[in-house]
This record gives C-alpha cells, sequence and structure tokens, in this order.
C-alpha cells in the first residue's frame, strides 16, 4: 500500500486470552514442585539401577526397560524444568517468553531414546542368534523393585495431573511403565521356572518397539513447533473461509499461523476490507479476533488491514480468499 491509504495493524491477544492464561497460570503454580521433582529422582534412580541389574544378570529386557523408563523420567525433568523457565517473565532478548524451552528438551530427549531403541533392538536380535545366560532372580528383584516405584509415581502424580496437560501425560507413560515391569516380571519367571531364555530378547523387541514408536510419533510434533509449522490438525483454508464471511470482509492473504508451544498458537495475516465506513473498522477487527480465538484457538494475533483495489500486491500472498 502508499502512504495515502489507510493501514492499521494491531497485536496481541484478546481479553480471553488473557483469562485463560491468568486461569492456567493458577493451575500450573497450584501444582506442587517438589512432587514433581521426586518423581523425577526416583525415576532416574530407578533407571540407573535396572542397567546395573541388567548388565550383572544378562537382561536385555531390564536394559530395555530401563530405557522406557529413562525416556519417561527425562520426560517428568523437561516438565519441571519447562515449569520454572516458563514463569520468566518475557524481555527483549525473547519476547515470546521461553515457552519452547521444552520443545528444545524433548527434542534433544527424543533423538538420544531412538539411538538407545536401535541399540536395543540390535541387542535383541543378537540375543536370538546367540543366547546367554541371564540370572533369573536377580532380573525378577529388579521388576518387582521398578514396579514399586512406577506405582509411588504414579500416585505422586495423580493428584497433579488434574491441574497440568505435562505431568497427565506423564502420569499414563508412569502407569505404560508399570505394565513393562510385570512384562519383565513374568518374563523373569519364565527363565526361572522354564529356562526360556528366548522371553528376554522377545520382551526386549517388544519393549523396544514401543519405544521407537513413541519416537517417531513424537519427534514430527517437536520438530514441527520448532519449524514454525502449522498445526497438525489445524484447516488453514476454512480459517479463511470463516473470516471472510464477516460482514465488511474482502478476503484474507499473507496467513502464517505458527505455535509458540503445545498449547499456544500465534497468527499474523493482512485483512482485506471492503471500501466503506472506517469508523467500523475497530468492530470488524473485534470479530475477527473473537473468531480466532473462539473457533481456532489462536490466542495472539497480529492483523493488517488494507482496502480492496488500493495499493501495491503483496509479494508473499500464502493464502487468498476473494468474497
Amino acid at each position: 500500500m502508499n502512504s495515502s491509504d489507510e493501514d492499521i495493524t494491531t497485536g496481541g491477544s484478546n481479553h480471553c486470552d488473557h483469562s485463560h492464561g491468568a486461569s492456567r497460570s493458577k493451575e500450573l503454580v497450584a501444582v506442587s514442585d517438589s512432587r514433581l521433582l521426586w518423581s523425577v529422582i526416583l525415576n532416574q534412580m530407578l533407571t540407573v539401577g535396572q542397567v546395573v541389574a541388567g548388565i550383572f544378570s544378562g537382561s536385555v529386557a531390564l536394559l530395555s526397560d530401563a530405557a522406557h523408563n529413562f525416556n519417561d523420567a527425562n520426560a517428568l525433568l523437561i516438565a519441571f524444568i519447562a515449569r520454572r523457565v516458563s514463569r520468566k517473565d518475557a524481555n527483549e532478548r525473547y519476547t515470546f517468553g521461553y515457552r519452547r524451552a521444552e520443545m528444545i528438551g524433548a527434542l534433544i530427549n527424543l533423538t538420544l531414546l531412538a539411538v538407545i531403541g536401535l541399540y536395543l533392538v540390535y541387542q535383541g536380535i543378537l540375543r536370538f542368534i546367540e543366547p546367554q545366560e541371564i540370572i533369573g532372580w536377580l532380573m525378577a528383584a529388579t521388576a518387582v523393585l521398578a514396579l514399586v516405584i512406577d506405582v509411588a509415581t504414579a500416585l505422586l502424580l495423580w493428584a497433579m495431573s488434574r491441574g497440568s496437560l505435562n505431568v497427565r501425560a506423564a502420569f499414563i507413560h508412569n502407569i505404560v511403565d508399570a505394565l513393562g515391569s510385570v512384562a519383565v516380571l513374568i518374563g523373569a519367571a519364565a527363565i526361572i521356572w522354564k529356562q526360556w531364555y528366548w522371553v528376554d530378547p522377545l520382551i526386549t523387541l517388544l519393549i523396544a518397539s514401543y519405544v521407537l514408536w513413541q519416537v517417531f510419533k513424537m519427534l514430527p510434533q517437536a520438530t514441527r513447533v520448532l519449524m514454525e509449522g502449522t498445526p497438525s490438525d489445524f484447516d488453514l483454508n476454512l480459517l479463511v473461509e470463516k473470516i471472510g464471511k464477516i460482514d465488511g470482509v474482502n478476503g484474507m492473504h499473507h496467513v502464517h499461523i505458527w505455535e509458540l508451544d503445545e498449547q499456544h498458537r500465534a497468527l499474523e495475516a493482512h485483512v482485506v476490507l471492503q471500501k466503506g465506513n472506517p469508523n467500523e473498522l475497530e468492530s470488524i477487527k473485534r470479530q475477527i479476533k473473537r473468531c480466532l480465538t473462539d473457533e481456532f484457538h489462536i490466542q495472539h494475533s497480529t492483523l493488517e488491514f488494507e482496502y480492496a483495489g488500493v495499493g501495491e500486491d503483496c509479494e508473499d500472498q500464502h493464502v487468498i480468499a476473494d468474497h
């Protein structure tokens, strides 16, 4: 647009976003950091114990369960660190705050876990080819200890899971950990009473496969957030269509949507207005922001307004809708 045209840019979130954010902050503050920290410590200690027992007993299944537990322990640690870091206010260097600290940690954790998972698959296949003797009682004792710690961690997280999505996910993963410990315990019983050493690599492959499936399911999500990609479940064309139906709106282009983190989305766009009364602009802006918040869960939006047929065309017109 040239300088004589009306060009108004608005940024930030509307009132609904602030009230939602305040409510969310109160929920997070209400959750005890000490409980989460104790859960991290217990699970990290269990991981070390399982690795040591797995090496001495010769059980690759224990090492696989340790890898799975290592993932969940790190997920708890990331949640704990992210909760502390996220309380830091935005500043001149990080104007969006520190929300993506969790995603960076998750990406590192998932990459490391993928390497461990592939190594365990290799070890499981190798144990099928070259079976080794396993100390069943040590394998069983460690599985029982792991089950006790998994249940204790679940009890610590149960009350917290109602106030935090991250903790709720960690709680569910902990239940899966407990089931993995039960599987290892059953395998140990088969080795002690039946000398079925092939059960150990079988459990190893099952647990390692589950770990790798979790990695390849979560890795694209973390990568997409860091690459500022559009949310996977987002219908961009529907958004443009909805905004275009608002009275006074002629179209929408130069649309960019990305995720600040798993709970916060942001948008910037050019909105083309029909030629009319400039006094209606504020009302149109409020309707657009209400639509973005209520129907598309976009809490932060930056909108630039221009009139149809006036000014130069934008070079970067990602989405165009004319009505």
